[in-house]
This record gives C-alpha cells, structure tokens and sequence, in this order.
C-alpha cells in the first residue's frame, strides 16, 4: 500500500538495543480472543509479532498470507497480534473489522485500533509494519512492507534459542479464540458475471469457491471449486474477477494464487492461463509466455480490444493477456503507488480493483485514490494519429488521501475506496463506491457524479440485467437486484482525509535515510550489480526542488522547494540480500520492498532528517 512495515534479523543479542515494547491500546476492543483483552504482561514469555495493518490494503494482504506459515510453525512460542490502524473512515467502524477478520481468514488475535493509538505509540509510518518483541518485552525488530517472512523466521529461532537457554521462554496454547461460523450460501463474495443461460456467476472469495446462482439470484446451481487454498485441480484461493472470453470459457482473477485461471461451464474444468502461482516481485519480467511470468494479486479482468485486461492489484498496474500468443504484458503504470494520468507507461494507479469495457474506453475502480479512472487510445502518442498507444485518465479522484461521498461536478466529487464499475446503457458508468455503502453514477456528458442507491453494505461489483442493475453487497454476503432510478438519490456530502498526521519537517535540505540491515546469516547481494533501489518524487512536484529520482543508495539529500508548505513524498526502497555461506553453491536469494506515501508539512521547527525503516532498527 502507501506504508512500511520491516524486516529484522536481530544481530548478536548482545547488541540489540533495549527499547521497552509500549502497551497495546484500541478503543476498539480485541478480536478473535473469545472476548478477553490483553496486556503484553499477559504475553510475557513468548515471541510477540505486531502486525499493523489495515484491510484497504493490498500488501497488507500480502502479509497476511506470508505470515501463514510461520503462523502454524511456531504456535507454541510465537503469538501473532493484528494491531487494525485504520486509513478509510469505513476501516475505523467495528463490524467491517469484524468482518474483515473472517474475510481473510485472519487466524490470531486482533486490536482494533480506530483511533490509531498504538500506532502512534509505535511510531508506525506506514502499511504493513510488522514489529517483533522478545518474551522479555522489548522491541527487537521493526519490518516495513512485504518479503519479510523468512528474516523474521530467522529471528524467531534465535529469539527461541535464546530465551530457552536463559528460562525466559514459555511455550504453550496462544491466545487465538475461531469465533463461530455462520451459515450462508455465499461468504464475502466478490465479483459477479451475468451468463448467456441467465444464472449469474459469483466469485466466492473467502469460501475460496465461484458458485452459479440461478437467475433469481439465490438459488445454488452449482459450486466450482473444493473450497481449500490451493492452485491445483479445481482449487481456488480467493478468486475475484470474472470475464467471459471469446471461447465461451471464463477467466477468473485468481487473486491470492497471483494467477489467472479459465473456467469452462460446458465441461466444468479448470486450468491456469497466466500466473507461476508465485508473487512477482521489483526486478521480475514484465512480459512473456504467461505461464511463465509471476503476477500480482489480480483483482478484476476485463475482455477489451482483443486482449484480457488484468487489473493487478499488487503492483498498481494494468496488465494483458494475449490468448492468440499466450504471453502477457505490463499494460499501463509504473508499480509506483498514487494518481498521475498520461502516456499509459507513465501512469500510477494505486490498487487498480474494478474493470468495465465500454465501447473505446476500459474504466477502472482506483480504489486506493478513491478514483474511476479510464484508459483510452492515444492517437497522438508516437504522432502519427494511428491510435496505437494508450493513455491514462481520470473522471473523478484527487490522490490517495482525499475521500468521501460528495455528488455533483466530477472535479470536487469524492468517492471511497470503489472497488467495482459497470458500464451502462446511456453510455454512463455505474461505480460500486464500496467504503460508501453506495452505488454512484459517473456521466460523461455531463461530468456529474449522482448516487443511485444507498444503504448497500460494502458492494463490490454489479452486473446489468435488463432495466435492473445486480449489486454483489459482499458485507451481506448476497447479490442484490435494484431497478436503475429515474432520478439520483440525494445525500448530505461528506469530505474526509486520512488521519495520519503530517510530518513537520524543516525547510532546505532534508536527510532521507531508508534503514535496511540484511538478515542474519545473508549479505547483501551484488554479484550483478547494486542491490538496493530509492526512488523518490513527490506531490506536488514542486515539493522538491532536489534529490528526486532514481538511485541505487538509501540514503539521500533532499532539497525542500522555497514557498511550498505542504505535500507527499513517495519513496519506494528495495533491497535484495542471499545466504552468506561458500559452502552453498546456490544461494537463496530474498527481495525486501516498501513503498510510503508520506504527508509533511513544512515549518522552521521540522526535521532535517527522515528516517525509514526497511529492515532494523532506526537509531
């Protein structure tokens, strides 16, 4: 997403600095502990993993999943707590906390944290971070974004040797209380396809199923799929998009087994079109035989100008899918996280969810901007006016930190994390704005935006049928039908910002410094080159009058713009470290990533230095 979270391998204990772990405190009380709360007194005597997350957020979701098994593997020593810090206001409500934990499967405890307490105790600046405290209760490590698991499991098993030998470790049940499951047809379902037989097709995402619902909508026809995680066979992991291909067969947007699948409804088998299972990562190909090239989280897809359009959640792109060639492509952006229109290579989305073809424009669901974007031909882009490039461009949205729901003219519109769009008849889209409870109109020829419907709980797709419009309302686990209204509901408006606070820092030249110490036992790696990437911009612009750009080392000056009193700064880090021993002939290599999205505000009495934590402890 738009924060970090590191990875540490603690050095020699001798030298870890001893930094008392603060108290864990939500105003929203604990889940998943059998209504109990906790104090890190309670878990004194195992290893402690803070989690901050928020379940907007994509790499957060990554986490989750990297977590799993080292999760299972030390149950008895380590115990995992999910510390909720909310970005969207609908992330500070209780129930959709609620609902997120069973949504995704979240399998320890978890703080709600709306007001952002412990983060702030935490000093967290981003999502995800992970922090680890030892069964002595001080922080040892602090891990910012994804590709952390294996350095942490390190750190575990010397944490675990430690404490064992010093009788300060307590092995034992954890604190995790499954709350009781709840009987329905469909569990969070995601995306639903109208089929010419008139059933509807709908992913089931956290039964890890795609479920065929006659065409009343609530009949089960059949399910697809065993319901387990998994890639092989029929198995499904979260499953998301769907689009009908010219074959008649549907591909699925797979999305936590980072493939893309195809679904035959004559014979009811499945394959894997595109996707190695495995998660791409900075550095991997971006295009090739599909089966090949690793992917992203795949949220939506979409059949446009004779290619599956892949909404790669992931990685803030859009990608292709050439089923006459069998490869796929980066599409448009540039993995960098936030809004920026033009030249489709040139692009940034944050959290591309919703795909919609209508006619020459593909219309996207930004969901991290709260934006509907749109990718059109770009007759002018090598000036020759053959149309044979794309641009990027948006009809509502400003950048990662303004929301609401506010109708009217398209420029000062808000939306709220939309997480699906529908092309409609008039030439109008319809947008499942998700965090809204809402379905918003988008029309083009006027430039308004107008609400359709309220009171839906956290829809997430809609599909035409006939003069009726099918929502998936995921938070009510079903699909809903309204008639499309003659005239828009009216709302009161409401604008909102994210909370984090800004950073105060100082005029002139500003220090930035990305903290990143390799795991014990692994080195950086440099045997092709430098190891580590920093890229930095900001918005706006003008922010920076130096230090912006590409760069191969972490640390770096920054030249803050004269006059200018606020904005963001984007840094995106990377490093790649492998196993420091000659006697392994071929090392295991791991990529560490985070990208931060940062508010400052600039004051005589701020900071001249920043510092990030990729990896360690910032000193």
């Amino acid at each position: 997403m738009n924060d970090a979270s590191a990875s540490v391998p603690a050095p020699a204990p001798r030298r870890r600095a001893r930094v008392r772990a603060p108290e864990l405190v939500g105003r929203g009380g604990w889940l998943n502990t059998g209504g109990k709360a906790y104090s890190l007194a309670d878990l004194r005597g195992r290893v402690v993993l803070l989690d901050f997350w928020t379940f907007c957020c994509i790499n957060c979701l990554h986490v989750l999943d990297e977590l799993r098994e080292l999760e299972q593997k030390h149950s008895d020593t380590v115990v995992i707590i999910g510390v909720h810090s909310p970005k969207f206001v609908h992330e500070a409500e209780h129930t959709a906390v609620v609902d997120a934990v069973e949504r995704y499967e979240v399998h320890h405890p978890v703080l709600d944290d709306p007001e952002l307490a412990t983060w702030k105790q935490y000093a967290v600046r981003a999502w995800p971070t992970l922090v680890v405290i030892d069964p002595e209760g001080y922080v040892v490590a602090q891990h910012a974004g994804e590709g952390h698991a294996h350095a942490i499991e390190k750190l575990v098993q010397e944490l675990e040797a430690e404490h064992a030998a010093k009788g300060t470790l307590r092995r034992g049940d954890g604190p995790y209380v499954p709350p009781e499951p709840v009987a329905t047809d469909l569990r969070f379902p995601g995306k639903v396809l109208a089929l010419p037989s008139g059933n509807f097709l709908v992913s089931d995402s956290t039964r890890h199923q795609l479920v065929e619902l006659a065409a009343d909508g609530e009949s089960v026809v059949r399910r697809v799929g065993n319901g387990v995680r998994g890639l092989a066979g029929d198995a499904f992991n979260e499953p998301q998009g769907l689009a009908q291909l010219p074959d008649g067969r549907i591909a699925v947007a797979d999305t936590v087994n980072h493939a893309v699948r195809a679904y035959d409804p004559a014979t009811g088998t499945v394959e894997t079109l595109a996707g190695t299972g495995r998660q791409w990562w900075q550095g991997s190909p971006t295009h090739g035989p599909a089966l090949d090239v690793a992917l992203s989280s795949p949220w939506d897809v979409a059949w446009w100008q004779d290619r599956l359009w892949i909404a790669m959640a992931g990685v803030h792109q859009l990608w292709t899918y050439d089923p006459a060639s069998g490869t796929v492509e980066v599409a448009a952006g540039t993995t960098n996280e936030g809004l920026v229109d033009g030249p489709a290579a040139e692009a940034w989305f944050a959290q591309p969810s919703g795909l919609a073809a209508a006619g020459d424009r593909l219309w996207v669901a930004d969901s991290e901007t709260s934006a509907l974007r749109y990718v059109e031909r770009d007759g002018d882009a090598d000036g020759d006016a053959d149309g044979d490039g794309f641009v990027v461009r948006t009809a509502v949205g400003t950048g990662l930190f303004d929301f609401g729901h506010r109708d009217g003219p398209a420029g000062q519109a808000l939306l709220q994390h939309p997480l699906g769009v529908t092309a409609l008849p008039d030439g109008s889209v319809a947008v499942a704005d998700t965090y809204n409870h809402a379905l918003r109109r988008y029309d083009p020829a006027t430039g308004e935006v107008t609400t359709l419907a309220t009171d839906l709980r956290e829809p997430s797709d809609a599909v035409l049928v006939g003069a009726d419009i099918v929502v998936v309302e995921s938070a009510r686990h079903r699909l809903t039908r309204l008639r499309l209204p003659d005239e828009a509901v009216r709302v009161e408006s409401v604008a909102h910002r994210t909370q984090r606070a800004a950073t105060d820092i100082g005029p002139g030249t500003l220090r930035l410094d990305v903290v990143f110490e390799a795991p014990k036992g692994q080195k950086l790696d440099t045997r092709y080159g430098p190891s580590t990437r920093l890229l930095v911009s900001a918005s706006p612009a003008e922010l920076l009058t130096g230090g912006a750009g590409a760069g191969t080392d972490l640390g770096r000056e920054l030249v803050v713009a004269d006059g200018v009193t606020e904005g963001v700064l984007h840094v995106s880090a990377m490093a790649a470290s492998c196993d420091d021993a000659p006697e392994i002939e071929y090392p295991a290599c791991h990529v560490h990533q985070q990208d931060w999205s940062i508010p400052v505000r600039v004051t005589e009495s701020g900071t001249g230095r920043l510092g990030l934590v990729l990896a360690g402890l910032d000193a």
